[in-house]
């Protein structure tokens, strides 16, 4: 399972809707090889959410996608 860091957290990820920068995902969710982010948009009030998704491997799992 993909282990979730305050280090790997993206941040300043831009609104799908109006483009504004959001410091934060409201909330994080890791499951078998990926991570859901939920974002907030304060400008817009426009909500959405993102996965990352992990290869699959025994040693060290990567980002793929966000």
């Amino acid at each position: 399972m993909a282990r979730v860091s305050v280090s790997h957290i993206p941040t300043q990820n831009p609104c799908a809707q109006c483009g504004s920068p959001i410091a934060l995902p409201e909330w994080t969710e890791a499951g078998e090889g990926r991570v859901s982010y939920l974002w907030h948009c304060r400008a817009c009030n426009y909500r959405f959410e993102a996965i990352a998704i992990y290869e699959q491997s025994d040693t060290e799992s990567r980002p793929l996608a966000a």
